[in-house]
C-alpha cells in the first residue's frame, strides 16, 4: 500500500471516523482505523461495536491524492490522528513495508508505526436496505437538536437513553423523554415509507452523527434493520445499534386541553428564568415558582443559604384564570432553547399537571415539563 495525499483531506476524514474509536475497548484491533486503498479511492473504517463510521476519499485530482499501490492495513487511530494533525506539511506519504510496518513521511519528518493485519478486523458489512427513508441533513440536525437533550442518562432505563423514531406512512414522529419531561417533533416526509417503523436510536450516537455531517442540504438516507440503523450521507456511512425494548406511549402524557395559555416573547421569558435561577442550587433541582396576576407574570426562587429573588414581566393570556406552579428552571430553559421562534405559548392544565410549551410559528414541535411539588 502506498499513496500521497493532501494533509487536510486526510485529516478531515480521520476526524470523522475517529469518533467511533473507543479507548476502553477490550478488542485491541478496534482501537485502530482500517485503511483500504483501492483503485480510485481510500476507504477509512472505525468501530467500537456500538457505532461504526466509514468514509471514502475519492481520487479526483492526482495532485490532491495519488495512489501508487493498493492494499489494506489497520493503523492505530490515536497515533495516526495525532501525526496527521501535527505535521506542518501540505502533503503526506503513507507506505506499508514488510506487510505490517507503516511508514508515514513528509519532506522533513518520518514516522514508523506497527500495523495490524486487516484479517484481524471484524467483518463489517454496512449493508443498505432497499427500503430507505430520505431526510434532509438540516431537518435531521433540527430533530436531534430539539429532542436529544430530553433523553435520559440513567442506564437503569436503557430505552429512555434513546430517541424514538416512529414512522407511519409519510409522517415521522420523534419522541425523547427521561420521564420528567418530553420533547416531540413531527416531520412530514417527502414520500410515503413502504413500511412502518418504531425504533429507538441511542441519543448519544445520533448527536455524534449530526456533529460530523457536512452539508446542510444533502440528503441523509436511513436504512433500518431489526437491530441496527445505517445513516448514509454522501461519502459517509454511520451505523448504530438500536436499543431493544418498547418505548413508552408518550401520547397519553400530552393533555388535550388547558385551562390557561400564556403567550410571551421567547427570549424575554428565557432570560427571566435564567436570572431567577441564579439563586437556586442543584440539590434543590433549580426550582422556580411561576405565578400569574392578571397580565403580570411573577417568577420567584429562594435558597435558605443564599437568599431570594423575584422578577415580573407582562404577558398575554387567553382568559382571566390565574396559576401558581413550580418547575425545574434547567428543564424549562432547555425546552425553550429548542425553539427558534420569536414567541411561545405556555399551556397550563393544572398546578400538578404537565406544562406544555408550543409555538404557533412552528407547530411541528412540542415540549412538556412536569411541575415540581413544593409542599
Amino acid at each position: 500500500m502506498k499513496f500521497t495525499i493532501k494533509r487536510e483531506i486526510l485529516l478531515e476524514a480521520l476526524n470523522k471516523v475517529s469518533k467511533a474509536i473507543s479507548t476502553k475497548n477490550l478488542i485491541p484491533v478496534l482501537a485502530g482505523i482500517k485503511f483500504e486503498l483501492k483503485k480510485k479511492k481510500l476507504v477509512l473504517t472505525a468501530s467500537d461495536n456500538d457505532i461504526t463510521i466509514q468514509t471514502t476519499i475519492e481520487s479526483v485530482k492526482e495532485e490532491d491524492f495519488k495512489i501508487e499501490n493498493e492494499g489494506s492495513i489497520i493503523i492505530s487511530g490515536k497515533y495516526i490522528l495525532d501525526i496527521v494533525r501535527k505535521l506542518p506539511d501540505e502533503y503526506i506519504n503513507i507506505e506499508v513495508i514488510d506487510d505490517l510496518k507503516i511508514l508515514i513521511y513528509t519532506q522533513n519528518s518520518e514516522f514508523n508505526l506497527n500495523g495490524i493485519s486487516e484479517s484481524e478486523y471484524p467483518n463489517i458489512g454496512l449493508e443498505e436496505s432497499k427500503k430507505k427513508i430520505d431526510l434532509k441533513a438540516n431537518v435531521l440536525k433540527s430533530i436531534v437538536y430539539q429532542t436529544a437533550f430530553a433523553s435520559s442518562n440513567e442506564e437503569s432505563k436503557p430505552v429512555l437513553t434513546g430517541i424514538n423514531f416512529n414512522i407511519v406512512g409519510d409522517i415521522l414522529e420523534v419522541n425523547s423523554t427521561d420521564s420528567y419531561r418530553l420533547a416531540r417533533k413531527v416531520v412530514k416526509l417527502d414520500k410515503v415509507s413502504e413500511e412502518n417503523y418504531n425504533i429507538v436510536i441511542p441519543s448519544h450516537n445520533l448527536v455524534e452523527f449530526t456533529k460530523i455531517l457536512d452539508g446542510e442540504l444533502e440528503d441523509v438516507e436511513l436504512h433500518i434493520f431489526n437491530n441496527k440503523i445505517l445513516l448514509k450521507a454522501g461519502n459517509l456511512k454511520f451505523e448504530s445499534r438500536l436499543i431493544n425494548g418498547t418505548y413508552p406511549n408518550t401520547s397519553n402524557l400530552l393533555p388535550d386541553d388547558s385551562f390557561l395559555v400564556i403567550n410571551t416573547n421567547l427570549n424575554d421569558f428565557y432570560n427571566v428564568i435564567d436570572r431567577v435561577s441564579i439563586l437556586t442550587s442543584d440539590k434543590e433541582k433549580n426550582i422556580v415558582t411561576l405565578e400569574t396576576d392578571g397580565n403580570t407574570l411573577i417568577l420567584r426562587s429562594s435558597s435558605v443559604e443564599v437568599g431570594r429573588v423575584e422578577e415580573k414581566m407582562i404577558i398575554n393570556k387567553n382568559n382571566d384564570e390565574n396559576i401558581k406552579i413550580s418547575f425545574s428552571a434547567k428543564y424549562m430553559m432547555e425546552a425553550l432553547k429548542s425553539f427558534s421562534t420569536e414567541t411561545v405559548d405556555i399551556h397550563f392544565v393544572g398546578e400538578i399537571k404537565p406544562i406544555l410549551i408550543k409555538s404557533k410559528e412552528d407547530e411541528t414541535l412540542t415540549q412538556l415539563v412536569l411541575p415540581i411539588r413544593t409542599y
